[in-house]
């Protein structure tokens, strides 16, 4: 049984779903924040209800975790698209996906931090995504997720010292995900376009991201830090448009 606990955000469906799923099957105690709770039961797996994009909620929600939690894990997953051509973008979806994927890590970061300094031990991982290497509609998308890859960079050398490490994962297209088919539907001709167009000929799942997460969070991988994973299929490898 595993003495850790990790705070995940977003963890009611897609990748953070399995992403829970996987650390309850290495032994964590597992904490969700999410809008609604997970469709997944288990002992020591723990919803808390928060929308992340209000931050004085989440200050709160955080500080209710830590009350009764040693987090020494937290994984960063929660986040959204909101797609859009340049001539339509709108700034307050900007604001909106800055406060949740960039304002709630640093809230949340903040949060577990004393407890990850006493213990000498701590796993931050964030969610970005391929599309930061440029994808058409993903002005917003693109700029939060890329800007978070700067953000934990930071963080992953000041916080070394204190035996914390600090990464990212970037997948690419994932199917069996809300946020996936919100955009491309499930069974479509574009999907397939997609899958066809990648060196590895498939769309990713989210057990694929679950294990690159996995990785950064094992205790024994000690000596990465300030990194980022892609979980592409081989889409970020230049010429192609995903």
């Amino acid at each position: 049984m595993s003495e850790h606990t990790a705070l995940v955000t977003g963890g009611s469906t897609g990748i953070g779903l399995e992403i829970c799923r996987q650390l309850l099957e290495a032994g964590y105690q597992v904490v969700n924040l999410a809008r609604r709770p997970a469709s997944l039961e288990h002992s020591r797996l723990h919803n808390f209800a928060v929308d992340l994009s209000d931050l004085q909620a989440t200050r709160a929600t955080a500080a209710t975790v830590t009350e009764q939690f040693r987090v020494d894990t937290l994984i960063h997953n929660a986040g959204l698209i909101r797609a859009a051509p340049l001539e339509a973008v709108d700034t307050d979806d900007l604001d909106y996906l800055t406060r949740v994927h960039l304002s709630a890590a640093i809230i949340l970061t903040q949060a577990v931090l004393p407890a990850m300094k006493e213990k000498r031990f701590g796993r931050i991982v964030a969610m970005s995504t391929r599309a930061l290497q440029g994808l058409e509609t993903r002005t917003c998308y693109a700029a939060t997720k890329a800007a978070m890859i700067g953000m934990t960079r930071t963080w992953a050398l000041e916080l070394g010292q204190h035996g914390i490490t600090v990464n990212t994962v970037a997948p690419g297209p994932i199917a069996a995900t809300e946020m996936f088919h919100a955009v491309i539907p499930e069974g479509s001709e574009k999907l397939e376009a997609i899958a066809a167009g990648l060196p590895l000929k498939r769309i990713g799942y989210p057990q694929d991201v679950a294990r690159a997460v996995m990785f950064f969070a094992a205790p024994e991988n000690s000596f990465v830090t300030g990194q980022t994973l892609f979980v592409c299929g081989g889409a970020s490898l230049g010429g192609l448009s995903l």
